[in-house]
């Protein structure tokens, strides 16, 4: 760990990753006594990736997101608590219960939408990563896509297309080793899906997407090199989802304990905190402290979310343009 990073930065990422953490483990509870409409695929485990990646940018900038976007939102800095109410389909959410889990947008925040269709939110990225080339707006685009999503035709057509004209993006690409309950070795030969990056002409590199300062660093040096107009990068974050594909998928046919074990083991969460100990970056005191302000945080999310009325049928057809 660096020793130039201030206390408060790194104390903020570690924040970062608890309120995921923390906001995943609620929305799970919902979904267990059946409040949540529909099906949410949970974050927990992969808190390094957005928290690190979302931390190098500015407001003015974009993300691009996925069916598993929580993360992502809340590593931009979304509110929880229209967070939440939207996951519930309440008339208080970003998109007025409309989107739910897997469709939530909040332009103020540079969020250009999750995206229940793999592969989906890469296009759109990459179309925010135009403009700013054609308006010389100096933002910059991060575009988050699963491990399956690069045997997708939109992501290479995408990837071709920003490599040809410059665009300013970063592509990470979270690798959580399965497609639902297919395992990536099974559908694809390349040992580091950053290895296709080759193929169009841009950098590609393949990191631990637990180590949070990691992801900050590799993202940071991408986002900047996007942001002097030198074009887009591929990262690869090689990461592990602790639950099933979705809420409703235990996960436990597909993978074995032995390997649940071997990630569990190699918490994002567990492993910072223990560095941030290690070094005295920080206190238990200070920590709990922090811990226990997000634990309330999200409490009160989530009664938020509950007291909030769900939105009238006449409204269906609003916000309605195609």
């Amino acid at each position: 760990m660096k020793s130039s990073y201030q206390e408060n930065f790194l104390t903020n990422l570690y924040a970062t990753m608890f309120r995921i953490r923390e906001f995943e483990e609620q929305v799970f509870e919902l979904y267990k006594i059946g409040l949540m409409p529909g099906l949410a695929h949970l974050y927990i485990g992969e808190e390094a990736v957005a928290t690190g990646a979302c931390a190098t940018l500015e407001d003015k900038d974009f993300i691009g997101s996925t069916h598993r976007g929580h993360g992502h939102l809340i590593a931009r800095g979304a509110d929880t608590k229209k967070m939440m109410a939207e996951i519930l389909g309440k008339k208080d959410g970003y998109c007025k219960g409309k989107a739910g889990s897997m469709h939530i947008v909040t332009l103020d925040k540079g969020i250009l939408g999750a995206n229940g269709v793999v592969g989906g939110g890469i296009p759109i990225a990459t179309g925010a990563a135009y403009m700013a080339k054609i308006k010389d707006t100096k933002q910059v685009t991060i575009c988050f896509m699963g491990d399956s999503a690069t045997n997708e035709g939109s992501f290479h057509e995408s990837l071709n297309m920003a490599a040809a004209w410059d665009l300013p993006i970063v592509y990470v690409i979270e690798n959580n080793l399965y497609g639902i309950s297919v395992g990536l070795k099974r559908v694809t030969k390349v040992a580091d899906l950053s290895e296709r990056a080759k193929a169009y002409g841009m950098k590609g590199l393949s990191i631990d997407g637990n180590n949070v300062l990691k992801v900050y660093e590799t993202v940071k040096e991408a986002v900047d090199y996007a942001r002097e107009g030198n074009g887009p990068t591929l990262i690869e974050c090689k990461t592990y989802r602790h639950k099933g594909h979705h809420v409703g998928d235990p996960g436990l046919e597909y993978r074995s304990r032995e390997e649940e074990d071997e990630w569990k083991a190699k918490c994002p969460l567990i492993c910072f905190k223990e560095a941030l100990l290690k070094e005295k970056k920080t206190t238990k005191k200070a920590i709990a402290d922090l811990e226990t302000s997000i634990v309330q945080e999200i409490k009160e999310a989530v009664e938020f979310a509950k007291n909030s009325p769900y939105p009238d049928p006449s409204e269906a057809f609003e916000d309605i343009y195609s």
